[in-house]
């Protein structure tokens, strides 16, 4: 009697290493339920897509997942000065490749697994008869008010520019300030307001949303969600908790170990202030003198990456640490500091026990891993929904503190140096420490077997099983 083929998922994030690292973490669940899983990496014209590097390190480090890119042609809105609308068009130009994909598979594909800039693939899934789901590797309370938004937004008095200060209800979630909803959709009037509006509207097509959360982090705002709070009017597709998903400890799949651990090795436990704001978090060198100035003036020990300033985008030039520092800064912290140039393995550092605070831009993986390390974090945003996820974990979470003035152009040292120090000080900090240490545990318990997160995934994968179309 032959044996059955195992059913086949095909994941499709979007561009950038960013949604791609969820989506690999996605495919390993699929793996130890035994399906088969194939993830197809759009090739952008524009090289906003992943890089070739990292690509091949994903793929070394995970040879049961199938990577395949799918080239896609010039779609003529490369040049277009806003990067979710270049993502959002060569998404959108790569749907003929996607379906070409999807037919040529044998045996067909069971399921596709969408990113939330991908919803318009769910057309080439209907047309194609395949179940369509969508992965929304964000907060559930992101969710919960990107949901509500092609509601709320039409009636409210005017555009969130143009009211900053506002004070915005949605249902599930702490009161938002407007300036601090994403900042694509800060003027309804624009194009990508517009569009993010349209996707937004369109994820209530999908059969159902995984999002990488877990039931206790996000309790308010997943009852929201189910009981149809945040889509009046019309039906909610079921919610799936299923992370936390975050980068292993060896992300890279190496054995060497990065110059940074060695250092950590030789520091005391829980004493180092680790500052990191992702492969697109770029400060000002105004900005970068004064973080050293609070550093500094902290007593703190820390491990710092820096990157060149926005007017120095390339990364192929090394940022020249002694001209963008306050002079004398590098040799004043030598036996407290550990400085590094563009990239470290943020999920290895995290994890080490010498660290006792993240400085971090509230990008959700950044935070998930922050959780899964038991790190308190100090919350300085930068963009699209990270001043929306800074609110989640200050009011609703309660496992950060925020800097103020990160909406202005310059936070001083001042305050950085005082949330260091109230995050750092053993009296100060305990309340902090105790809430991160909890979600730590729950976290942990969430994906375990038998967990909210494990028993969801179950569910999803039964309901999978049935709704072939």
């Amino acid at each position: 009697m032959a044996v059955a083929a195992p059913k086949t998922v095909v994941l499709y994030p979007s561009l950038g290493v960013g949604h791609l690292n969820p989506m690999v973490e996605l495919a390993k669940l699929f793996l130890r339920r035994g399906l088969a899983v194939a993830i197809a990496v759009v090739d952008s014209p524009d090289k906003d897509s992943v890089s070739a590097d990292a690509l091949a390190r994903l793929s070394a480090a995970n040879p049961n997942v199938a990577f395949r890119l799918l080239p896609v042609p010039p779609c003529g809105r490369e040049d277009h000065p806003h990067l979710v609308m270049r993502i959002i068009d060569v998404m959108r130009a790569a749907n003929p490749a996607l379906r070409e994909f999807l037919r040529a598979q044998v045996p067909a594909v069971d399921a596709v697994v969408l990113d939330m800039f991908c919803t318009d693939a769910l057309d080439v899934a209907a047309e194609l008869g395949v179940p369509a789901y969508l992965f929304f590797p964000s907060a559930l309370g992101d969710l919960a008010v990107m949901l509500h938004l092609p509601d709320y937004y039409p009636a409210a008095p005017s555009s969130f520019k143009d009211m900053p200060e506002a004070v915005l209800h949605f249902p599930g979630v702490p009161p938002i300030r407007a300036l601090d909803m994403p900042t694509t959709v800060q003027d309804r009037d624009s194009d990508v307001s517009k569009a993010r509006l349209a996707q937004y509207a369109r994820m209530l097509d999908a059969r159902g949303i995984l999002v990488n959360s877990f039931d206790w982090l996000e309790s308010r705002a997943l009852k929201a969600l189910r009981c149809g709070l945040c889509t009046p009017g019309r039906s909610t597709p079921p919610v799936h908790c299923i992370g936390p998903l975050v980068l292993p400890g060896n992300a890279e799949g190496t054995s060497e170990r990065h110059a940074c651990l060695e250092w950590l090795d030789s520091q005391p436990d829980r004493s180092v202030v680790f500052l990191s704001f992702g492969s697109l978090g770029r400060f000002s060198t105004p900005q970068l003198r004064e973080m050293a100035r609070g550093l500094e003036n902290s007593g703190q020990r820390f491990l710092w990456v820096v990157r060149n300033p926005p007017e120095h985008q390339s990364n192929s030039v090394e940022p020249d640490l002694e001209s963008l520092l306050p002079e004398g800064f590098l040799d004043r912290t030598r036996e407290r500091r550990s400085v590094v140039k563009n990239w470290v393995p943020q999920s290895e550092a995290l994890r080490h026990q010498s660290v006792g605070a993240f400085v971090t831009h509230c990008g959700w993986n950044s935070v998930l891993e922050g959780i899964v390390s038991g790190v308190p974090m100090i919350c300085w945003p930068l963009y699209a929904e990270q001043r929306m996820n800074k609110t989640h974990m200050v009011e609703e979470m309660k496992v950060g503190v925020v800097v103020e003035g990160y909406e202005e152009e310059l936070v001083k040292a001042e305050e950085l140096e005082t949330k260091v120090r109230l995050v750092m000080a053993p009296d100060n900090g305990k309340e902090l420490r105790q809430r991160i240490t909890t979600a730590r545990e729950m976290a942990i318990d969430a994906i375990k077997k038998g967990g909210s997160s494990d028993v969801v995934f179950d569910e999803f994968l039964t309901d999978l099983q049935k709704n072939r179309i």
